[in-house]
């Protein structure tokens, strides 16, 4: 179990500074990192798990098939006794060896500079001492409890625990031969719930993984090596691997972790990191990330390659002619010397294949469509795509090249006609003619380039010009402009924000929207931000009426409830083109026994609170939810499935929807009360601007424990909660809007206690005059 003993983080000063109050609360179970983030097809491994609130967790599930996992133990903190237990036995063992060093070195002959020898006492060595067969018994019998004591909650003891962090499970994974390679989803479950999901990769090669004797753990630093304090660094400089590999590794503070292989001259090596990719938020770090550098050098020390990313993505990746038969090293650091658990990667390292860029970046559903692959150690530089059975929306792309599978790129499927850009179109004297709508597939071949349109317009039509780029993985930061017949700019865009977009930090596409001022011809300019360009710099450009639309994210991914207790989820409306209806949501392909509060996205907001609330008579197992919105646009029905995300942080400020595979429900245990709590009188609540309202509920008195706590949620800005008043058969809550709160907005409020449960049913309301 040495991957298990290295890995224990002391949560001491987390439990001190717990208070009662905060300890009554449950919020959900939270993972911070997995180690090792993904393992070879075919083997079986073990994976450590940390995180907050896993005391009770015993289930663990990998999304797809192919995996099965089995959890092992739980490897807690030290408590405040062993802690002081085990300082107390450290600093005998250090007496100790101490001692035995003095007495062994007690008259042994030195050569001075001088060459003579004599007698030298050794470093702090205790005076008049010797040591005796009794010294040695107890030496071995402290080391043992020692041993014991430290092997008991598994792991290292750091300097700094990372409260985050505080909680470590162990697992064990198993791969199939045939397991589909490529990312998956791995969650933790128990009686308090389940967690939220992460990254963890099926592998094809050979894996290798930092073990106990590549870090220094309390049983090697204080047993073997007594006159060294336990530290984050590596006592081994290196590792040796054996290519093509996958490098498993931990980046902790101060840390430089190198790996040594063998390559042949000419052999083209891809090295790419996967860091940010594995835990793409950090919301205790800046710039939010692990942000890796990698470097490559011979034998002899010389650098011979650097990256600290690869484009715009923050995880680097080198490509590599080997000059000479021998020995190289790879060196992983943290850009800023920092480091800790959840700095954790996989390098993969080999002649591998690995694509750099497609073009198009899309194309037409129900039709093929011939893509040009760049990229290195590719099969051919040409694939067919065909779209007869791909929906409308962004698909994974990938090549494969003596069985090994490249990564994935995006490519994007529409309805709209598309047609390829052609050169010269630089200018207004040369530009293309486009009949809308349309798709352009183009490129920005170089610094100068800028690709023109123009179209026939008629006054007060409108006209929506998106790119799709940065999306899809191209490295262009677009820029979009456009202007009538005389070059008078009618609308201007560099980076509109996607909230869909999640994992990208820098929204570099371009989106405009505009009423055409008079009939005439009128001129798209796209070009690249950063005056760059390339045969990578690819775009795809919408031009067309408007097409009102939306997508919706569901946050949590994971979500933890009791049977009979509505527990509150968040559904965000990413509406497109200026869509401002009415959305209705609802379970789709759910068994009897679910039930949806406030289903509905009201019109012109972003965001809606709902309760789901699950009977008794469902399977404890956990259960793939799905949810959908309907709405009427333009006098069609329109209906889009709520994709899973979670809502993270990024150092400390900054909120991002990063997507999920699956919407997974896992059931915590009943809830017993006479029937549900329910809210009396007329619905909507009106509520008046600058005044109050009054809503009266009932509920059993035991269905709160103690005085209840309601936090209120859903909320606009101006709405607070003013007073709650409980009685034996319920209660009544005093909503109060501000004077300054604006008039005719809707949606539904839900109140929950801290911990994050809801007690009520939302209730609809509406903002009224006074």
């Amino acid at each position: 179990m040495s991957l298990i003993r290295w890995q224990m983080i002391l949560g001491l000063a987390v439990s001190l500074a717990m208070t009662p109050a905060l300890r009554a609360q449950q919020p959900a179970p939270r993972i911070g990192y997995v180690y090792p983030a993904g393992g070879q097809q075919g083997t079986t491994f073990q994976v450590v798990i940390g995180g907050q609130r896993l005391k009770d967790l015993k289930e663990v599930f990998v999304s797809s098939s192919g995996v099965q996992a089995l959890m092992l133990e739980r490897a807690r903190p030290l408590t405040p006794q062993e802690f002081r237990e085990y300082l107390e036995l450290k600093a005998k063992v250090e007496a100790l060896e101490a001692k035995r060093l003095a007495a062994s070195q007690a008259g042994k002959p030195a050569k001075p500079r001088g060459g003579k020898e004599k007698p030298q006492p050794a470093a702090n060595a205790p005076t008049g001492t010797a040591w005796t067969p009794e010294d040695g018994k107890l030496l071995s019998e402290t080391k043992q409890k020692l041993a014991a004591l430290v092997r008991k909650p598994a792991g290292a003891i750091r300097k700094a625990p990372t409260p985050a962090l505080a909680d470590i499970l162990v697992a064990q994974v198993t791969l199939a031969a045939d397991a589909e390679p490529g990312p998956r989803e791995i969650r933790v479950a128990g009686p308090s719930g389940m967690s939220n999901p992460l990254a963890f990769h099926v592998g094809q090669v050979t894996e290798f993984s930092e073990v106990a004797s590549e870090t220094v753990t309390v049983a090697k630093s204080v047993i073997e090596k007594s006159s060294e304090r336990p530290q984050t660094s590596n006592p081994k400089t290196e590792m040796t691997v054996t290519l093509p590999a996958t490098i498993n590794g931990q980046v902790l503070p101060g840390e430089v972790n190198r790996y040594r292989f063998a390559a042949k001259k000419g052999q083209r090596l891809v090295i790419a990191v996967s860091a940010r990719q594995l835990i793409p938020y950090i919301s205790d770090a800046v710039p939010g990330w692990f942000q890796a550098t990698l470097s490559l050098r011979n034998a002899a020390g010389k650098e011979l390659a650097y990256a600290d990313s690869f484009r715009f993505n923050p995880d680097p990746v080198l490509h590599f002619e080997i000059p000479d038969d021998g020995e190289y090293v790879i060196a992983i650091k943290d850009s800023l010397y920092r480091g800790r658990e959840d700095f954790v990667y996989r390098i993969t390292v080999g002649a591998l294949p690995f694509v750099t860029g497609i073009f198009p970046l899309g194309g037409p559903a129900g039709a093929q469509t011939a893509v040009e692959v760049m990229g290195w150690n590719l099969p051919d530089s040409k694939l067919v795509v065909d779209g007869k059975e791909k929906s409308p929306g962004i698909h994974q792309l990938a090549v494969r090249k003596d069985g090994h599978i490249s990564n994935f790129m995006p490519f994007a499927v529409d309805t709209l006609p598309e047609r390829l850009e052609e050169e010269p179109n630089n200018t207004p004297e040369t530009a293309r003619r486009i009949t809308l709508p349309v798709i352009l597939n183009g490129r920005i071949e170089s610094a100068e380039d800028t690709d023109v349109f123009c179209f026939e317009g008629r006054a007060g039509d409108q006209v929506v010009a998106e790119v799709m780029a940065r999306r899809l993985n191209s490295p262009l930061d677009s820029a979009l402009k456009l202007t009538d017949a005389s070059g008078n700019q009618i609308a201007f865009n560099d980076d509109h924000a996607d909230k869909g977009a999640g994992l990208t930090t820098h929204q570099a596409d371009s989106y405009l929207q505009a009423t055409l001022p008079a009939n005439g011809v009128y001129f798209l300019h796209l070009n690249d931000a950063q005056h760059k360009g390339g045969p990578e710099h690819a775009y795809r450009l919408r031009v067309s009426a408007p097409r009102p639309d939306f997508d919706l994210r569901i946050v949590p991914a994971s979500v933890s409830a009791r049977a009979g207790r509505p527990v509150p989820i968040t559904v965000y409306a990413l509406r497109k083109d200026g869509f401002a209806g009415d959305i209705a949501l609802s379970l789709k392909d759910m068994p009897a026994g679910f039930a949806l509060g406030a289903a509905t996205v009201p019109a012109t907001q972003a965001v809606a609170r709902l309760t789901l609330t699950v009977q008794p008579a469902i399977e404890s197992l956990p259960t793939v939810l799905k949810l959908e919105g309907r709405a009427t646009i333009q006098g069609r029905g329109v209906s889009h499935p709520a994709l899973p995300a979670e809502d993270m942080m990024q150092a400390f400020e900054y909120r991002h929807l990063v997507p999920a595979s699956e919407l997974k429900l896992a059931m915590t245990g009943s809830y017993k009360i006479a029937g549900p709590p329910k809210i009396l009188g007329n619905l909507p609540v009106k509520i008046p601007v600058g005044g109050t309202a009054r809503v009266r509920f009932a509920a059993p008195a035991f269905a709160f424990s103690g005085k209840p706590r309601f936090e209120l949620r859903g909320a606009p800005e101006g709405v607070t909660l003013k007073n709650l008043s409980p009685s034996r058969d319920g209660g009544e809550i005093v909503l109060q809007c501000d004077p300054k709160a604006k008039s005719g907005q809707k949606g539904s409020l839900t109140f929950g206690a801290p911990a994050g449960i809801t007690a009520l049913p939302p209730i609809p309301f509406e903002i009224v005059p006074r």
